[in-house]
């Protein structure tokens, strides 16, 4: 801001120009923030000095504004800028009347940038693609979409494909799949979906919506000498981020039979489509991808690809990931000290906190605290808990957030301090969310206090009453302390609202594909194998001491049926088809989509003792690595 001011009055006293009244007015509210002698010396300063100026040649000087115009942060030098350019300039010289209008909407202000634009005489085409890219990026649909119209109903104007990204771009920012639609009504209309630019915007937009088959015909409809790396970088991301990993895989496979070589946005994508279902094998192959491709530097696809080590219960191979990025960023640092809270490992993410913060120089984010308090939290590690929830503001200056306040009371109600979380909670500086009610509910639920149980459900229910998951941990709480009648005034209720949760089901890998299986599952081809080996397992463990959990059954059954419907939990399932399948030196890596019940938890604790094998159980909470009879969690989840 400082050349800028220095150039431009600089400018004006080689030109022998004084200031019009416009200028002064714009430029008069800065002058305030100056003091004389500062004024003074800024003018003195000779950052920026112009040769051969004359009023006739206004080069130099039209340089310095379109730079200082790219590099403006604020509507008040976008002001000074357009006043200069009303005193010395024609809005045609160097595109500046179009770029003042982006810099206006990209700094928020429509009413300057439409204003300066009605009033721009000679207005071409670059200037209608200018306004519409602009609101485009400025997330703004309706004019976009206006400015789009009055464009077409111009018979002078024709529009190309830069118009059409740009107005699809918004309506995918937006969300509006039905303005996409007829933007592809009238690409399709003009011809324009005969441009590859366009067609790859629209697959995109059509993934995005959630149109996969969509997406898929525009691909394919685009002749295979046409398609660039933009097109498959495009329908492997659809496929990324529309859940489906095995097809993004196939895309990626053809990609490279074409001849196109994987960059940074296809290995992003590749990567994402293995975050809700980490394949082992297919991370592996990306890993030797990503170093065959030299894109092993790249700090952002190594740290997701550290994040899926960790996602797959590989935590040591996270590590060695790590240690691999030459200069790894806050981003990476954090990520690290995410998969050690995830794994239950509190010691080691204070350790690696400390080192990093001492050795590195890392400066703590609220990100940061949160994945440590995280940790602590399933560690058990109260004291530390508290010392970082203090320090976090008193030294770091990060002030606490919700987040932070969640990880405290989960802290603090695992370890049956549910007085302390509850008074956490209500001298909060402002008002809980679900995440801190949640973590007290499930506190209360473990430690069996219905009264204040109850009062954090009806707080879920308050905030979030179409929440199937706030009614069910209410109604397991009730069923868990035996008040069968109360918990089925809360089933009844749900019926009522006609709510409905998620059937629990785990997820095992074998032969590059994910097996699913729900409870008492006998949909699977090897069923009758399965459950014989289950049947086996079990026998074996109850030799060796195993006693069955049946209060984890919260239905008001007699004891016979209770030991026959735990029997048949999805984890066990997926557990006997590892056993059968895998061999005996690798970890058996299990994906529940809901927290592990008590008597799953034991079962897996004596297989491996029984089995001699390491087992790994993701739920929706953390990990859980079994091995020789005891858990990295030590019975603390």
């Amino acid at each position: 801001m400082f050349r800028l001011f220095h150039a431009t009055f600089k400018t004006c006293m080689l030109l022998q120009h004084p200031l019009k009244p416009l200028t002064l007015k714009l430029l008069s509210p800065l002058f305030l923030h100056f003091s004389p002698p500062t004024f003074s010396s800024l003018l003195s300063q000779s950052s920026l000095q112009f040769h051969s100026i004359s009023t006739h040649h206004y080069d130099p000087f039209l340089s310095t504004l379109l730079l200082a115009l790219k590099s403006s942060s604020s509507v008040s030098i976008c002001r000074i800028i357009h006043a200069h350019v009303i005193k010395s300039l024609d809005y045609r010289d160097g595109f500046i009347g179009d770029q003042l209008v982006s810099c206006y909407l990209k700094m928020g202000s429509t009413q300057d940038a439409l204003l300066l634009f009605d009033e721009m005489p000679n207005k071409d085409f670059v200037s209608w693609n200018s306004l519409v890219s602009g609101f485009s990026k400025s997330g703004q649909l309706g004019y976009c979409l206006s400015v789009f119209c009055k464009m077409k109903s111009d018979s002078v104007m024709k529009l190309n494909e830069l118009t059409f990204i740009s107005v699809i771009s918004a309506c995918v920012s937006e969300k509006a799949s039905d303005e996409g639609y007829y933007v592809h009504c009238c690409a399709l209309k003009m011809g324009l979906v005969f441009e590859v630019k366009v067609v790859n915007a629209l697959v995109n937009m059509y993934g995005k919506f959630g149109f996969v088959e969509s997406s898929f015909k525009l691909f394919c409809e685009i002749p295979e000498s046409e398609k660039s790396m933009v097109s498959w970088n495009s329908i492997v991301a659809v496929c990324a981020i529309n859940g489906m990993p095995d097809e993004a895989f196939n895309c990626f496979d053809m990609m490279r039979v074409n001849g196109f070589f994987p960059d940074e946005a296809t290995m992003v994508s590749l990567l994402q489509a293995c975050e809700n279902f980490p394949l082992g094998r297919s991370v592996e192959a990306l890993h030797g991808v990503i170093f065959t491709c030299g894109l092993d530097g790249n700090v952002t696809i190594v740290t997701t690809l550290l994040n899926l080590y960790s996602k797959l219960g590989r935590l040591n191979d996270s590590g060695k990931v790590f240690l691999e990025i030459s200069k790894p960023d806050k981003v990476a640092w954090t990520a690290m000290l995410a998969g050690y809270a995830m794994h239950g490992r509190g010691k080691e993410a204070i350790e690696f906190f400390e080192r990093v913060v001492k050795e590195e120089g890392m400066e703590p984010d609220h990100v940061t605290f949160t994945h440590l308090l995280s940790a602590c939290s399933h560690s058990g590690l109260v004291m530390e808990g508290k010392y970082y929830f203090k320090i976090m503001s008193d030294v770091y200056k990060v002030q606490p957030r919700l987040d932070h306040y969640s990880c405290m009371a989960d802290l603090l109600g695992r370890c049956g301090l549910l007085d302390d979380a509850h008074e956490l909670i209500k001298n909060m500086p402002f008002e809980p969310n679900s995440g801190v009610w949640g973590a007290l509910l499930g506190a209360c639920r473990v430690h069996r206090n219905i009264d204040l149980g109850k009062e954090a459900a009806e707080n879920l229910i308050a905030l979030d009453p179409s929440d199937p998951r706030n009614y069910i941990m209410l109604s397991n709480m009730y069923s868990a302390a035996g008040l069968w009648s109360d918990a089925s005034k809360v089933r009844t209720l749900m019926k009522a609202k006609v709510l409905t949760r998620n059937p629990g089901c785990s997820f095992i890998e074998h032969g590059n594909k994910i097996h699913r299986f729900v409870v008492d599952d006998y949909t699977h081809p090897d069923s009758h194998r399965i459950h014989k080996k289950l049947e086996e397992v079990m026998r074996k463990i109850q030799e060796a001491g195993f006693m069955p959990e049946t209060e984890s059954v919260l239905h008001d059954v007699n004891e016979e049926v209770k030991m026959d419907m735990i029997t048949k939990h999805s984890e066990k399932i997926a557990l006997a088809y590892g056993l059968l399948v895998s061999n005996a030196d690798l970890p058996l890596v299990i994906i529940k989509n809901l927290r592990i019940c008590r008597d799953c938890h034991n079962t897996a604790k004596f297989v491996s003792m029984v089995e001699k094998r390491t087992i790994v159980i993701r739920d929706t909470k953390r990990f859980h690595q079994f091995s020789d009879g005891l858990c990295s969690c030590g019975d603390y989840w």
